[in-house]
């Protein structure tokens, strides 16, 4: 996982390598948002962009020991886009952040390279104690609209977070998370480092819906058996039929 090196930033290679990050954030939200027309409008318009661009000075402040500076820097980033972004927090190179509203993160989290996350996400803390208490993220990850990943947990590279899903453990390289709380899905299609981002976050599975199937077929099965014989053939429970039929989950 990259992070930013930012003690050895007042060296001009250093200083160089900085403003090569900046850049490279701005093409990751062009290649990332179908929307994007221009490197222009993407830089002067785009509030996810100049959220992680004012993340990087008041990192670098809060890392120089100018840490009031770094907090107040970043509380003006807040007011003017929407997304808090703590100084303290480590974020990768090519971070994009869509939409740009409502997105929190926090002190102790840990992100990698090229993750993508959608308005609304939290990568809160869950403990009074100092130290780390906010999510590693690993690269790659995408993090759907409104998830919240709690905690001192670890999100696998190239890992889907489904929106709105809560995430409060940890999850494994290369998995899907969908619902409240969040469930690990296997992926049918693994997503490997050299594809494409993997923006599908609203593709998540009716893990509920899936379950009440399962178990209604197996009452089906055990009310047919000849030991289980209900008197007067009376059965309680009865399945629903045509419900999530000829519905493909793969992932």
């Amino acid at each position: 996982m990259t992070t930013i090196q930012s003690e050895s930033l007042p060296q001009p290679a250093a200083r160089k390598g900085f403003y090569s990050t900046l850049h490279s954030d701005l093409l990751s939200a062009m290649e990332r948002d179908p929307a994007a027309r221009s490197a222009l409008e993407v830089a002067i318009l785009y509030s996810g962009l100049h959220a992680i661009w004012g993340y990087r000075v008041s990192h670098w402040l809060w890392k120089h020991h100018f840490k009031f500076l770094g907090r107040w820097f970043s509380q003006i980033i807040r007011n003017i886009t929407g997304v808090e972004i703590h100084p303290g927090a480590t974020i990768g190179a090519k971070f994009f952040i869509d939409h740009g509203m409502g997105v929190v993160i926090g002190e102790t989290s840990i992100v990698g390279d090229q993750v993508t996350i959608y308005h609304g996400v939290t990568l809160g803390g869950t403990s009074l104690q100092k130290g780390k208490r906010h999510p590693t993220v690993g690269d790659r990850v995408t993090i759907g609209a409104g998830a919240k990943v709690l905690g001192d947990i670890t999100i696998g590279a190239d890992s889907r977070i489904g929106a709105n899903a809560v995430v409060v453990k940890s999850v494994p390289e290369n998995s899907v998370v969908v619902g409240v709380p969040g469930q690990i899905v296997k992926r049918s299609h693994p997503h490997m480092p050299t594809d494409a981002p993997d923006l599908e976050h609203t593709s998540m599975p009716d893990i509920l819906g899936i379950t009440l199937v399962d178990l209604l077929k197996r009452v089906e099965r055990l009310e047919a058996a000849p030991t289980n014989k209900l008197k007067n053939g009376a059965r309680h429970i009865h399945p629903p039929t045509e419900i999530w039929e000829e519905i493909d989950f793969q992932i």
